[in-house]
């Protein structure tokens, strides 16, 4: 196995420098990657010998999931240096800005020589691997060295390879962890046939409390509420073009309610068509006008304005959901996976996502308590939103269902915490 593991690692990285030829992303996960090592020599030669923490997150979404531990650990262990890498750029290039976290790299590519030599300089105290992505070399260099290692909202499923007949290699990755903090009882129970039962422990998931920190130190968006004034409001976030599709009926035909949509990708291409397709006005060119924008196709009617917002900057989504009265979570109409729907339901906010959510194990709890709902198609859809706008008895049980799961779901940080200092891992 150790073979196709390899045969992996050569095409996968070929196929990137392939692909850099046209694809942003790619271009900056390679040139991310250069001189990587220098910069981390050079990021820590100027740090005394504190204790180091190493957090791995494959992109933006982990990071969010790991932030909370992160958070507790800076306020109960102040002496700490916290080290961030990243496989994905869409996690680094938004991150390495970030001032809370001063040492942001990209992870080099897996290999016993990268292993040993990021091992090497980094010298961690404690290393932190969240929810999934695992790379072998860098696992057995963390175990060969004894380095407490925590699996932080692992989720397990019956179908992955781990727990199939051939899963024998990756099933020594997981020997490396010195202990799981999964997000349900179905991950443990899958998880404890092949790993001991005291190595595991269920906490939930740690965005949860995330989330739930964002909304209680909400701060107002600047032009949102002036854009929305007061009327009904639908926040769509993190679509892909399948759910932009689902939509474009609606906002077209109900021109009275107003619409956020805050696309997954925002390249220059892509929120150029959702404009077109939505008939609506991006964020940056609402603000420039003084908040009196109107689409340029109207502008002998200047009295009209959009009733579509386009969202063209990363960073405010997490908030926008507060102005909603409906939320849309994308990436349920896709093989890329239903986004994080937390975001949406802290507000105490109904939320509505497609019909690809087998993964995602909240989405089915949070259905299971009348806090969202999965539609099929645009049909479908339209009689959903139309219903619980029309129906303020549903809309607020509904509303009231989303925000309990969350706070209901609270505290896998604290826990986390908690083993940490218990078994003096710091």
């Amino acid at each position: 196995m150790i073979i196709f593991y390899h045969l992996f690692l050569v095409l996968y990285k070929a196929g990137i420098h392939v692909v850099s030829f046209w694809n942003k992303k790619a271009k900056l996960w390679i040139s991310g990657r250069r001189n990587v090592f220098e910069e981390l020599q050079t990021a820590l030669s100027s740090v005394p010998n504190k204790k180091i923490i190493w957090m791995h997150s494959a992109s933006l979404g982990e990071f969010e999931q790991g932030r909370p531990v992160l958070q507790k650990i800076k306020e109960t262990f102040p002496d700490v240096t916290i080290v961030l890498t990243f496989f994905s750029p869409s996690g680094y290039e938004i991150v390495k800005n970030n001032k809370d976290f001063r040492n942001v790299f990209y992870l080099p590519m897996d290999s016993t020589v990268h292993a040993k030599k990021w091992v090497d300089i980094l010298n961690p105290s404690l290393v932190l691997w969240v929810k999934y992505e695992y790379w072998h070399y860098y696992l057995q260099e963390i175990k060969e060295r004894n380095i407490p290692l925590l699996m932080v909202s692992g989720v397990y499923r019956s179908n992955q390879v781990f727990f199939k007949w051939y899963g024998g290699f990756y099933k020594k990755m997981l020997d490396c962890f010195t202990h799981f903090f999964v997000q349900n009882v179905d991950s443990k129970q899958h998880l404890q046939k092949i790993i001991p039962a005291d190595k595991i422990t269920v906490t939930g998931d740690t965005r949860c409390d995330r989330v739930i920190n964002i909304a209680e130190t909400f701060t107002e968006i600047p032009g949102i509420a002036a854009f929305c004034k007061n009327g009904k409001v639908i926040v769509a976030g993190s679509t892909w073009e399948d759910d932009e599709a689902e939509w474009t009926h609606f906002v077209r035909n109900y021109p009275q309610i107003k619409f956020i949509i805050a696309p997954h990708e925002i390249d220059e291409e892509n929120l150029a068509e959702v404009k077109k397709e939505f008939g609506g006005i991006y964020y940056s060119d609402w603000m420039k006008k003084g908040l009196q924008a109107t689409v340029e196709r109207q502008q002998a009617t200047d009295d009209v304005e959009p009733n579509c917002l386009v969202i063209d900057n990363i960073g405010m989504l997490s908030r926008l959901y507060y102005y909603a009265t409906i939320t849309y979570v994308g990436g349920g109409f896709g093989g890329d996976g239903l986004h994080n729907i937390l975001e949406a339901a802290v507000y105490g906010k109904p939320v509505i996502f497609g019909p690809e959510y087998d993964k995602n194990f909240e989405a089915e709890e949070l259905i299971d308590s009348t806090g969202a709902i999965s539609i099929e198609n645009a049909i479908e859809l339209e009689k959903v939103v139309n219903r619980l706008l029309s129906n303020h008895e549903e809309l607020s049980s509904r509303s009231a269902a989303a925000k309990n799961y969350v706070y209901k779901n609270a505290g896998a940080t604290e826990k986390i915490l908690l083993f940490i200092r218990k078994n003096n891992l710091l």
